[in-house]
């Protein structure tokens, strides 16, 4: 059997993430993995966690921050909205990881250098054991480095520190 956690997390894939005056790195191919591990934690009757960001930019209710469409939510789904970059602060996402009695949590989402980054350490540093796809997270070029490398630096940042790669069939 595949490997997943006690609870899957989809950071940030909201329209105005994805489409931010251009489209994330790899889009169809982030939302296909993504479809592909949501589909396997509702096969195992896994809980399956939407984080949205709040901002001026992405303001509830709107098309910018509604969940890409492509995305399969469904309503048991739990929804949880942020105001900041870690998925944790200021929000009830450690309560009800609590009451799910999580202790693994798989990841994916976007952006990798800034919400993804800091939710994933805090996480790790809340005791969770973090897992991941190779490539479940996607960004935008910025002026250091494009999308594909910062991906690549967060993936081996990450590895083995703050979370764990799982085998992914594709």
């Amino acid at each position: 059997m595949e490997t997943c956690a006690d609870v899957l997390i989809i950071i940030d894939l909201q329209n105005g993430v994805c489409y931010d005056n251009e489209h994330l790195f790899g889009l169809d191919k982030l939302l296909a993995k993504t479809n592909e591990r949501i589909s396997l934690y509702r096969k195992l009757n896994k809980p399956i966690i939407f984080v949205q960001h709040c901002d001026e930019d992405l303001v509830p209710g709107e098309e910018p921050w509604a969940i890409h469409a492509e995305l399969d939510v469904q309503a048991q789904d739990l929804l949880i909205r942020k105001i900041h970059a870690n998925s944790f602060y200021k929000t009830n996402l450690q309560e009800v990881l609590d009451q799910l009695n999580v202790q693994r949590i798989e990841f994916c989402g976007a952006q990798t250098e800034y919400c993804m980054d800091a939710t994933i350490k805090f996480a790790h540093g809340l005791g969770y054991h973090n897992l991941m796809v190779k490539n479940a997270t996607s960004t935008l070029n910025n002026s250091f480095m494009s999308a594909e490398d910062t991906i690549c630096f967060y993936e081996k940042m990450w590895s083995h520190r703050y979370l764990e790669f799982i085998q992914d069939d594709n």
